[in-house]
């Protein structure tokens, strides 16, 4: 019998949940993905923030399928595809010919035109994300300590962060208890309980998708924590001294970008009608129109139910790798095509430091230390491996108890030479 050469543009969610679940020969899958790992997305604030290592949420693609033969993993990035030939090119020049194609090539952040602004303000997708975050929010304590003039100490002691979603919420909130619980009593020229938290955000409220009592709730507690919170007033300039909030500057040398986002060129590639924000519109069954062999799920696609769109978080991309997995067996095996996609939405969680989160369950809503704990439950259940689990679960329960940050080094290329140099060139 002739194999079905099933091609994966993706390593995310949705990506490794269909090929989780697409265990019907004869299929033969091959996972195309920019990185040699898989990223356990919601976690990766934490990495920005010292709480956890890269090596707790991230794993090696290759080791997830070492036990499925028919899996091959390439490194590699696509940039076209070529539906009339069915096959996808690579960067390198390559050209992988398909039977049936998936693309789950995931977003980025989005910039609303300004893309200049982000060498200044990184947003947070990716792990290099993470540690460059890190790696500038620590570099400006270091600065502040050796720092003689009271303004530019002043300016990097302030951070910014650009957006209040759960990102910027969940940023916001673990900086502040950085500054304020974990370094205090490690630095002598500085009081880094003067820290200068700020979580901007142009819109009327923060979390503006979760009910409005809850994001009461969050913004009562960051404020708690000693984080400014500005409603109301969106960001006009981000530049290396600071950021413009409406029309008033303020002094700062970390901004934090976690605004919006936009798709990959998947849309683009197949010729296909996309939203504002650049997913793809696709079908009920989650094709692209025109095109039924060739899907498109997580954040790179546009799906509407009830008038809505599905939320780019990782249950939904997950339900989508599934159902795509479902209906690629149900044609293999001429049965019955699956009725079309539906969400289930199982409830929106957001923390906001240590013993703070809140959870909406539509119902149901809690908020507090329970809510807290229910969040890390569910968020360990989700990790692979039970090796990671226990890392995780200890690394909490060790600064919760102790108030230390494990993960706080400082990596990558730029120096405190380098640092020092980029700050008198700011000044």
């Amino acid at each position: 019998m002739t194999e079905h050469h099933v091609v994966v543009v993706g390593g995310g969610f949705a990506g490794l949940q269909l090929v989780n679940d697409l265990k019907c020969p004869p299929v033969r899958i091959t996972l195309i993905d920019r990185r040699n790992h898989h990223l356990f997305q919601p976690l990766l604030y934490q990495v920005a923030t010292t709480l956890l290592a890269t090596s707790e949420i991230a794993w090696p693609i290759r080791s997830l399928y070492r036990d499925r033969p028919e899996v091959q993993t390439i490194l590699g990035e696509v940039v076209a595809v070529d539906s009339s030939s069915k096959s996808v090119s690579l960067s390198s020049g390559e050209r992988i010919s398909y039977d049936t194609l998936v693309l789950a090539t995931g977003a980025t952040h989005a910039y609303f035109g300004r893309d200049d602004w982000e060498p200044v303000a990184p947003g947070l997708k990716t792990l290099e994300d993470a540690t460059t975050i890190r790696r500038r929010a620590l570099l400006a304590f270091e600065l502040a300590e050796r720092a003689r003039d009271v303004g530019e100490r002043e300016a990097l002691l302030t951070f910014a962060i650009v957006g209040a979603g759960p990102t910027g919420v969940e940023l916001a909130g673990i900086i502040a208890e950085l500054a304020h619980r974990t370094l205090p009593r490690e630095f002598r020229a500085i009081d880094t309980r003067k820290t200068r938290v700020l979580l901007i955000e142009a819109g009327k409220r923060i979390l503006p998708s979760f009910d409005e009592s809850l994001s009461d709730y969050a913004q009562r507690s960051l404020a708690k924590r000693g984080v400014e919170v500005l409603l109301g007033r969106p960001v006009t300039e981000c530049t290396a001294e600071g950021v413009t909030v409406g029309n008033d500057f303020v002094p700062c040398r970390t901004i934090i970008w976690a605004a919006g986002v936009k798709a990959s060129p998947a849309a683009t590639w197949m010729n296909a009608d996309a939203d504002r924000a650049g997913r793809a519109i696709v079908e009920q069954d989650l094709t692209v129109p025109g095109n039924p062999e060739v899907f498109v799920i997580g954040d790179t696609a546009s799906v509407i139910e009830q008038g809505r769109p599905v939320p780019g978080i990782a249950p939904a991309a997950k339900q989508q790798g599934a159902y795509v997995a479902k209906v690629i067996r149900s044609r293999l095996e001429g049965r019955k095509r699956p009725s079309p996609f539906h969400y289930r939405h199982q409830g929106s969680l957001a923390t906001i430091g240590n013993n703070a989160a809140i959870i909406d369950f539509g119902r149901i809503k809690l908020r507090g230390w329970l809510a807290w704990w229910i969040w890390g439950l569910a968020h360990i259940y989700f990790l692979i491996g039970t090796r990671w689990r226990f890392a995780v679960a200890w690394s909490w329960l060790w600064i919760s108890v102790s108030g230390q940050h494990s993960a706080r080094l400082i990596t990558q290329r730029e120096t405190i030479k380098d640092a020092t140099k980029a700050q008198d060139n700011a000044a």
